[in-house]
């Protein structure tokens, strides 16, 4: 596992039996060549001590958010800015709950919430309790947040009782941590453009032509392919999103504006189209106000093709270009008519008439076409993992 030498990982050991098991990560993590510093918290110090695992990290152990040695240096910044990744292991349902509603009442929770790092996290809780809905809700919501859960296993627990919300074992929490390393690393020198949200093709200084594209799966994609360890550019229409530090935002308000601007990022490796760009403009734009009058008549005209201009340009056609197709019925004809016509390698589609996904929702349904085999069909899930199985796809398909 070459990938973990030298890498900083934060572990945040919470309270439960399955505590005892983050001992045997952190060997097999300082066996690796790990950098390791531990968040333990009160209840997990019930379970393992201090000087057990600073034996084992060879590093302090922090415990308390409001001692006054520790805070005098801000830890709660500094640790989550240290990290190159955050490991909560054993996450007991308290824990989760926490997470997912925004709490930071010790240091676990206030590192966690103030970091810019992934995270991943290892539950671990009684059978009953991972089956509760609350603890359901609270995981879909941290999946929207870009945890990345490792487990629970299905097996034989503490109490007594059999079923899932068994931690997974070291070795796999481990190895997980490993892949997505090397995956960072495979995908470091490769370059992505997506392009997310609507335009607008003004009629005069205050009005334009728009659609209801929010951008959100856009920039839920530049995010997981950011995490992948790509670089990405963010090309957008007007949205009220924000997206991380790490991603080039570029934004635009028109077609044109879009369609010259990724002409000036490529070339690329990837290029994503996930933008609603309005197909037609306004062919003459008025100046000044328009004032309000019986009969307003606008010529339109068409707009660039974007997607359609670089997947059949000879030198900067991307190793992959991806089209999105928002559509209202006959999804399946309509998505693969646009991916023969435009030339693109995959048509990612969705049914825009189901107000449940698509346009302004955090959750997506979509079909990916490609060129020359069977369409994927992604359920119904929140855009973020949508964003993510689009991604794996495109590293499996540049590999």
């Amino acid at each position: 596992m070459n990938n973990l030498n030298n890498k900083k990982i934060l572990l945040i050991i919470c309270g439960g039996i399955a505590a005892y098991k983050s001992l045997e990560i952190i060997r097999l993590l300082k066996k690796n060549g790990v950098v390791i510093k531990t968040i333990l918290t009160k209840s997990g110090a019930e379970f393992v001590t201090p000087l057990s695992i600073t034996s084992l990290s060879q590093s302090k152990v922090y415990q308390d958010l409001f001692n006054i040695e520790n805070e005098a240096e801000m830890d709660h910044i500094s640790l989550s800015r240290w990290a190159d990744l955050i490991l909560i292991a054993p996450a007991t349902a308290n824990t989760i709950s926490k997470l997912a509603n925004g709490s930071s009442d010790d240091l676990a929770s206030t590192v966690a919430l103030a970091s810019n790092k992934k995270i991943f996290i290892a539950p671990a809780m009684n059978v009953r309790m991972w089956d509760h809905r609350s603890t359901k809700q609270n995981i879909d919501k941290l999946k929207t947040y870009n945890y990345k859960l490792i487990g629970p296993e299905i097996g034989d627990m503490a109490c007594g009782e059999y079923g899932e919300g068994k931690m997974s074992e070291p070795e796999i929490i481990v190895k997980e941590i490993a892949s997505y390393f090397e995956n960072f690393k495979r995908n470091n020198k490769l370059k992505a453009i997506v392009t997310a949200g609507p335009t607008h093709e003004y009629i005069d200084p205050v009005r334009f032509i728009t659609n209801k594209s929010s951008g959100k799966q856009g920039y839920e994609i530049a995010k997981s392919l950011t995490k992948k360890g790509f670089d990405t550019t963010l090309i957008s229409g007007p949205t009220n999103l924000e997206i991380n530090d790490d991603i080039k935002l570029i934004k635009v308000e028109t077609a044109e504006e879009m369609f010259q601007t990724t002409l000036n990022n490529l070339p690329a490796d990837v290029t994503i189209f996930s933008a609603a760009v309005g197909d037609y403009k306004i062919k003459k734009t008025f100046k000044e106000k328009i004032k309000k009058i019986d009969n307003l008549n606008l010529e339109l005209e068409k707009n660039v093709d974007i997607l359609n201009y670089v997947s059949n340009h000879n030198s900067l056609r991307p190793r992959l270009v991806v089209g999105f197709a928002a559509e209202t019925n006959d999804l399946e004809k309509y998505a693969k008519k646009k991916l023969n016509e435009k030339n693109c390698d995959w048509i990612i589609a969705n049914d825009v008439s189901n107000k449940k996904i698509g346009f302004d929702s955090d959750f997506n349904e979509v079909s990916i076409f490609y060129k020359n085999k069977k369409f994927d069909k992604l359920k119904f899930k929140p855009k973020s993992e949508i964003s993510d199985e689009i991604v794996e796809k495109i590293i499996n398909h540049l590999n």
